[in-house]
């Protein structure tokens, strides 16, 4: 049974600055109302699918944490049941670390959140309010608006104009976009960080040309009365962009001058045989490049979600990051940032793409749920027997995601707590598991069987090959309710109500990040390099 640790000892080994990972067992929406500054969530829904890529290294030493639900218990004793040797559960929990006279924070990413704050003050990035950039585009001013978000994000809503290049292409492919002194460039996500941080990417690394972030992006553009765009698809050209030979010299300033080092791939295997150091091996292109072919063992991290939300990919302060691309300009670009953002030892792999490489998308290392024995049914399978009455889908994907689309009639939710959907699962029909990883509905299969009289099947590659099967997907922004959605931290513009309010309440929490962070007193951005 792992040990407990009190919150000053915790404290300490924060200030310390050694290997160490804390991680927090609540559903993430659990997790955003109050945690640790350095806390990764880690929820006992996905700890399978999760834990082994966060702690590339089982002798790191792990804290957990929860808000006092005994879930860091329960979290402990799995990873140590993976092999885990160094494993300690916060006594009380978050509670217990405030009540202690520790700062306590709410939302999710928060490190690269508070970040993003810092960098504007640091780096005075010039920023524009909404109501100049419409003046701008009316006066018809020589400018180009560049969004920083992935591209499933810009489709959702965007500036007017606007183009699609993910925070992490930025640097490489300006180049695409701006052939005049005189082009503004303008950079806009949803609120602050990604504007921000891509403003000032274009002007560390040395563009000439008049940079600015969009101050609040889309949120701002819209409470300030103006509309976004809906449904667009309008990006940057794929390929190596043909001036990626001076996007690189800039690029290579940049990561040189805060610290970036350069390994080879030998030198990389020497790193992680040695088994007192943790090393992450992150791929930073776009995923379809990663798709395409990638470094056997790399995970798919491009480089603007990265810096963005470095807690979904990094979980042990003072590891080593490891990053891989074809051309070397995004992964100095986004090695630079986590230099300043979280003092890792981060290098960029000088030839990691050549010789042995694997395709696909990547999948977490689950046996667990390679263990579990269960039938499979194809779409057409499971849409006849749902037409038929003979069966009953449950959804494991995100809240937000099957608000989205879902099989017709399915019920959600959330792994490790679906004993809650009893009273809804009727009669002996048979239960067909859908979710996004093959593994996450196995595991889900699983722990229906431990209650449910019904047999239970999985539907082979989930709601994503019903729809491309030509199926029906049902859509409710309302289920779940906003108050059901635990699973997920929802933004201002996911919710139902109040979200003018929220946006506002949203934005206000950036801006005041940088001074919570300040008197938490961990999170010296900018000092390590």
């Amino acid at each position: 049974m792992a040990g407990t640790i009190d919150a000053g000892t915790l404290k300490r080994l924060i200030a310390e600055g050694g290997e160490l990972a804390i991680l927090d067992a609540r559903e993430e929406g659990e997790f955003g109302r109050s945690h640790l500054f350095w806390a990764v969530p880690c929820p006992l829904s996905k700890k399978e699918l999760r834990a082994r890529a966060l702690l590339p290294r089982r002798g790191v030493k792990v804290v957990c944490t929860d808000g006092g639900e005994g879930y860091a218990a329960r979290l402990a004793e799995y990873l140590e049941g993976i092999g885990c040797t160094d494993v300690a559960v916060l006594d009380g929990g978050t509670p217990a670390w405030v009540a202690a006279g520790y700062v306590a924070f709410s939302g999710v990413n928060v490190p690269s959140k508070a970040f993003g704050e810092w960098v504007e003050h640091h780096y005075h990035t010039p920023s524009v309010d909404p109501a100049e950039l419409k003046a701008m585009m009316e006066a018809g001013t020589d400018m180009v608006v560049l969004d920083s978000r992935p591209i499933d994000e810009f489709r959702r809503m965007s500036i007017p104009s606007a183009v699609n290049v993910p925070g992490g292409e930025l640097v490489y492919r300006i180049g695409e976009f701006v052939t005049r002194p005189e082009t503004t460039v303008v950079v806009n996500c949803a609120g602050r960080t990604r504007s921000i941080l891509g403003a000032e990417s274009l002007r560390s690394a040395g563009l000439t040309n008049k940079v600015v972030a969009l101050r609040n992006g889309t949120m701002g553009w819209e409470l300030a009365g103006f509309a976004c765009d809906r449904g667009r698809e309008a990006r940057y050209a794929e390929g190596t962009p043909a001036t990626a030979a001076e996007a690189f010299a800039r690029a290579d300033c940049f990561a040189r001058r805060h610290g970036v080092k350069v390994a080879t791939r030998a030198e990389y295997e020497a790193m992680r045989g040695e088994t007192g150091r943790t090393t992450y091996l992150l791929d930073v292109r776009d995923p379809a490049e990663f798709a395409a072919g990638h470094m056997i063992d790399s995970r798919s991290a491009p480089g603007g979600q990265l810096v963005q939300a470095t807690d979904q990919w990094v979980a042990v302060r003072g590891a080593r990051i490891v990053l891989v691309d074809d051309t070397g300009v995004r992964a100095r670009m986004t090695g630079g940032w986590l230099r300043q953002l979280g003092g890792w030892d981060v290098y960029v792999l000088a030839d990691g793409l050549e010789g042995r490489i694997a395709e696909g998308v990547w999948a977490p290392d689950c046996p667990e749920a390679k263990a579990v024995k269960v039938p499979h049914v194809s779409p057409a399978e499971a849409a006849a027997l749902v037409a038929e009455g003979a069966a009953q889908v449950v959804d494991l994907a995100r809240s937000i995601d099957f608000r989205d689309g879902h099989v017709p009639g399915a019920l959600w939710g959330i792994r490790t707590r679906l004993e809650a959907l009893a009273p809804r699962l009727t009669g002996d029909r048979q239960l067909v598991v859908a979710a996004p990883e093959d593994a996450q509905a196995r595991l889900g299969a699983e722990e229906l069987r431990g209650f449910a009289k019904a047999p239970v099947k999985v539907l082979a590659g989930g709601t994503a090959a019903w729809k491309a099967a030509g199926f029906p997907l049902a859509a409710d922004r309302r289920d779940p309710a906003d108050a059901d959605c635990v699973d997920f931290y929802l933004r201002p513009y996911d919710r139902n109500e109040g979200v003018e309010e929220a946006m506002h309440a949203y934005l206000s929490w950036e801006i005041d990040l940088v001074h919570e962070v300040e008197k938490d007193g961990d999170a010296p951005f900018g000092a390590w390099v």
